[in-house]
């Protein structure tokens, strides 16, 4: 492997980032001291390692005003987001078949809603303002007598907009209806309550916060949906938890939601990463907001670029550009030996379809493939920032005074 020194400047927190040093030594004595199995409970191997993930499972619920038993461990907010949505359909069709979503949603919430329409379920997906945020009243409207569920993430993995959580929270509190959101991007980083907000499911993951890779949690509050009768009000009251269809069948484990033999090791990491991160979350995120906005006052050097997503209803780590004028993959061939970028959703990097968020804002298909997102982290320095801005502002330049040359030769 390269020297660190010889390596690009990693600007792609929002697609992963590395396990720190702590985290990884949490974790290494469950691969080899503590290495039972969970659920053995007869011998002190399996209890060692069920203290493990009783304690991550307290750290992560203690994070977002939850219990631990409304913590359900799975691969990772993927599998988080299918369990929510199609366990939700499944659970609950007797009393609506009509889900609400969001245009600029990750695939992995975009992805089950479509298939779930194959079913028979119908879903409207809410599009959004050119600052990338909700129109509430256009979610009012989407009410109807058949809705189960809202989708929202809580802060988008491409342009980091902050969704307005408590208020959609409220708004389906008030109706009855079951509220999800995926929050991988937004654990560790801005403040999370279920509770206030009146969330009851949330996807998590680990490896976003310098966890590991392979693990996440699905938020399963003490909440149901009403039986509803023919003119569409609610009847019967609300079940004593968010009931769940599994999608997993074995074992039993994680309350028969989540089927499969916990991996300590891992989920130890997440617990321990949660915790770093929110002992540093208040002055870590102010950190990042003033790399955020010194990054962006060198790239505003340049004309006609479009920053992407609301200015401060955002992540502090996350800056999202298009560049008019430039062919994007040009660009990113042109910085990637120093700097490590990407232009949308690292699920979706293969795809070269431009990003699906970035339309939903309402640009060009061209200026859409010119996008930069730049994803700021722990490792993140001023001096990074000021290289990675001037050299930014260099290549777009030069790109575009070549494409004036050739034009008029």
């Amino acid at each position: 492997m390269d020297s660190a020194i010889n390596r690009p400047i990693y600007l792609d927190c929002n697609a992963t980032t590395p396990v720190v040093p702590q985290v990884l030594a949490a974790m290494l004595p469950f691969f080899t001291d503590y290495f039972g199995n969970p659920s053995s409970l007869n011998h002190s191997y399996g209890w060692e390692a069920e203290a493990g993930v009783d304690r991550a499972r307290a750290t992560i619920a203690a994070a977002i005003n939850a219990d631990p038993a409304e913590i359900v461990f799975t691969s990772g907010a993927t599998e988080a987001n299918n369990l929510a949505i199609k366990g939700v359909a499944e659970s609950y069709m007797a009393a609506g078949k009509h889900m609400i979503t969001v245009q600029t949603e990750h695939s992995a919430v975009l992805a089950p809603c479509r298939y779930l329409e194959t079913l028979g379920f119908s879903v409207t997906y809410l599009p959004v303002g050119p600052d990338g945020l909700v129109d509430l009243s256009r979610l009012e409207r989407a009410f109807c007598s058949e809705t189960i569920l809202v989708s929202v993430m809580a802060a988008n993995n491409e342009i980091g907009v902050l969704q307005p959580i408590g208020e959609i929270g409220r708004m389906c509190r008030d109706r009855n209806i079951l509220f999800h959101t995926d929050a991988a991007q937004a654990l560790g980083k801005i403040p999370l309550d279920v509770q206030a907000m009146n969330i009851d499911l949330m996807s998590l993951t680990a490896h976003k916060l310098y966890g590991p890779k392979g693990i996440g949690a699905l938020y399963v509050g003490g909440r149901g949906v009403g039986r509803r009768n023919v003119d569409g009000r609610n009847v019967g009251g609300r079940n004593p938890r968010v009931q769940l269809s599994p999608q997993l069948h074995g074992g039993g484990q994680e309350r028969g939601l989540r089927s499969g033999t916990l991996f300590p090791p891992q989920i130890v990491g997440f617990g321990e990463a949660v915790r770093l991160a929110m002992d540093t979350q208040t002055i870590e995120s102010e950190r990042l907001r003033r790399l955020r906005d010194r990054l962006w006052t060198h790239l505003s050097a340049l004309p006609d670029i479009h920053l992407n997503g609301h200015p401060t209803k955002r992540l502090p780590n996350n800056l999202n550009v298009s560049f008019e004028g430039v062919e994007g993959s040009l660009l990113l061939s042109q910085l990637q030996s120093a700097l490590a970028l990407s232009s949308g959703s690292a699920c979706s990097g293969a795809n070269p379809t431009p990003s699906h968020v970035i339309k939903a804002l309402g640009r060009s298909d061209r200026l859409a493939r010119a996008t930069l997102r730049f994803g700021l982290g722990q490792r993140t320095t001023e001096p990074d920032i000021d290289q990675a801005g001037s050299l930014v502002v260099e290549k777009v330049r030069a790109i575009r005074n070549e494409a004036i040359f050739f034009s008029k030769s």
